[in-house]
């Protein structure tokens, strides 16, 4: 699946890239809201498409699109956020390392496929680790071990990628 993640100057014509999303199957919104459900917005095929004004729409972008969401968004390059945004997304937009061709079909521990399976369920680190009578600290160490081995900058990125490889597998 090849999501849209287009970044167009506050004069942009969004509409090539829309309609290309839409031929692809991806459904616009026109705003940033985040939905609740499903959480895995790529698989629902979300394509947000908006103005972002300030740091706040920034970062509702930048959720949508760790969650899989496709974006067509404008910005002010100049804006004092807009670096930093532009820099998440290019990380967001890293493949995730293909492991299933290196003969490894999961690179994860049963540990750490349980904890991202909770997290995917939603519940927070420290309820999963109480749930599988590990510490907080133990349930940590192994999912930043989890974003190191799925090349994810964030819990909910490797969240994510986990799910994603799951699927494949």
């Amino acid at each position: 699946m090849n999501r849209p993640l287009v970044v167009l100057a506050l004069d942009g014509d969004p509409n090539p890239a829309v309609r290309k999303a839409t031929a692809d199957g991806w459904r616009p919104q026109r705003s940033l809201d985040v939905p609740e459900e499903p959480w895995d917005l790529g698989a629902a095929r979300h394509l947000a498409v908006a103005s972002i004004e300030h740091a706040d729409a920034a970062a509702a972008a930048l959720l949508l699109a760790v969650r899989g969401a496709g974006l067509v968004v404008f910005l002010d390059p100049e804006a004092p956020w807009a670096g930093g945004f532009l820099a998440d997304l290019d990380r967001i937009a890293a493949p995730v390392p293909d492991t299933a061709d290196s003969g490894t079909a999961m690179p994860l521990s049963e540990e750490q496929c349980a904890l991202l399976d909770l997290l995917a369920a939603g519940a927070s680190i420290a309820s999963a680790a109480a749930s599988l009578y590990v510490s907080l600290r133990t349930a940590n160490r192994r999912i930043a071990d989890a974003r190191k081995a799925l090349g994810a900058a964030s819990t909910s990125e490797a969240v994510v990628a986990y799910s994603r490889l799951r699927e494949r597998n």
